[in-house]
């Protein structure tokens, strides 16, 4: 008879105790996987009755092509369904997204992008780090913005990697989904179309390629991001616009 069953079984006697060596061993291997995780013995997580989701993009944003293992990414097969439950569950009334990413595959930052621009519900965005390439369309498709004084932004052409034919259609295919970039970002920020190309095609501040960094205060003066802060900033104003909203409207959710 295994020690789970003996402590599951009705007839044990209301004076016998779980056996105390078991419950240390459970215990230890606890503790002992947090070690090996996180480095850490006790990590603070948000409360159960929070009515904020916090979702992080961090690293390179990973599309239809697996990146090697050591590579630090975030999968938009992962991302995609939590912002699904999101717009779900009556209980999130607002979403806080931290980014802390390079970029990476174009679709793949533009289908998360249309999706945080299409929630019913609140949110903000904060670059922490930087908020490189397809890192600007997420952070920008929020309803409020977000930048850290010393995070940066890399606004450059989209790129092919691999085997590109030289031909005029390759070119045309390049410039069309660069427009689609273009025109998502000109339309959830301040900056114009002019100026965000101009960035784009910046000579001389990049090594070996176009493009600008922007650091902070120069995002927001751009008009490319809404206003300078960090963690505090950011949940205070996603409080603010949850109370302008009324709070989520269950008539909203799919039965």
């Amino acid at each position: 008879m295994s020690d789970n069953y003996r402590m599951e079984d009705p007839q044990t006697s209301p004076g016998s105790e779980p056996d105390k060596g078991d419950q240390d061993k459970d215990q230890k291997s606890g503790l002992m996987e947090k070690i090996q995780q996180l480095g850490q013995t006790n990590v603070p997580q948000m409360s159960n009755d929070s009515n904020i989701h916090c979702l992080t993009i961090v690293g390179q944003i990973e599309g239809h092509m697996q990146l090697p293992p050591q590579n630090k990414t975030t999968k938009y097969e992962h991302v995609i369904p939590q912002l699904v439950a999101i717009e779900q569950n009556p209980k999130i009334e607002g979403v806080l997204v931290v980014l802390n990413t390079v970029g990476g595959d174009v679709e793949a930052g533009l289908a998360i992008s249309e999706m945080l621009a299409s929630l019913s519900k609140p949110s903000v965005s904060i670059v922490l780090g930087g908020g490189h390439s397809i890192g600007v369309p997420i952070a920008v498709s929020c309803d409020y913005s977000f930048i850290a004084g010393t995070a940066t932004m890399t606004i450059h052409p989209v790129r092919l990697t691999g085997l590109v034919i030289g031909v005029p259609q390759t070119f045309e295919y390049l410039d069309k989904m660069q427009e689609r970039v273009v025109n998502f970002v000109t339309k959830h920020s301040n900056i114009t179309e002019d100026d965000f190309k101009d960035l784009m095609f910046a000579k001389g501040n990049l090594t070996r390629d176009i493009g600008t960094n922007v650091v902070g205060h120069d995002a927001v003066n751009y008009g490319l991001i809404d206003g300078v802060g960090g963690v505090g900033e950011a949940i205070k104003k996603l409080n603010e616009l949850i109370s302008q909203n009324g709070g989520y409207k269950e008539e909203g959710m799919i039965q």
